[in-house]
């Protein structure tokens, strides 16, 4: 007996592809002639990611050409969610902000609601940080996808393992 068709809710990050980026990154704000003797760091540590430059406005650049790297190699940028800004001596603007990967319980939970609220014939279990799918008619899986693309959530969704 086969068994129900399934798929996989999940939001991951490829930390490869975020190290690559960030080098990316420095390597072309280095050589960019607006940066000339600017401050320009970008450091990965853990699952946060460090941003230093000379003011806000030199940070706001060096991020658009960050998201533009991570965009550019398939990594959601969504995910990455930036603090305050924080001011040191020198006027040198730090900002960190967080990697975020896997599904949080109130993200589950919002995403369980809206699939039992869609009225499908299907069945949705959180697993630890993913969320599996589960039905009868491939028809409804691929409702059920749409409906979670269209849903407003503060991180991206993939959709892995449709079998």
């Amino acid at each position: 007996m086969a068994k129900d068709p399934s798929f996989d809710v999940v939001s991951e990050m490829n930390m490869e592809e975020v190290k690559n980026s960030v080098q990316m990154t420095v390597k072309e704000l280095t050589n960019r002639f607006d940066f000339k003797g600017s401050t320009v760091d970008i450091k990965l540590e853990n699952q946060k990611l460090i941003v230093l430059g000379d003011d806000d406005f030199k940070l706001e650049q060096i991020k658009d050409v960050l998201f533009a790297k991570l965009a550019k190699r398939g990594v959601p940028t969504k995910n990455i969610q930036f603090g305050e800004t924080q001011h040191a001596l020198g006027s040198k603007a730090r900002q960190t902000a967080d990697l975020i990967s896997g599904i949080d319980r109130e993200n589950s939970k919002k995403i369980t609601t809206a699939i039992k609220n869609s009225k499908l014939k299907v069945k949705a279990q959180i697993q630890e940080d993913q969320i599996r799918v589960t039905g009868k008619n491939r028809d409804d899986l691929q409702a059920v996808i749409q409906l979670l693309r269209n849903l407003d959530l503060p991180i991206e969704l993939q959709f892995t393992n449709y079998r």
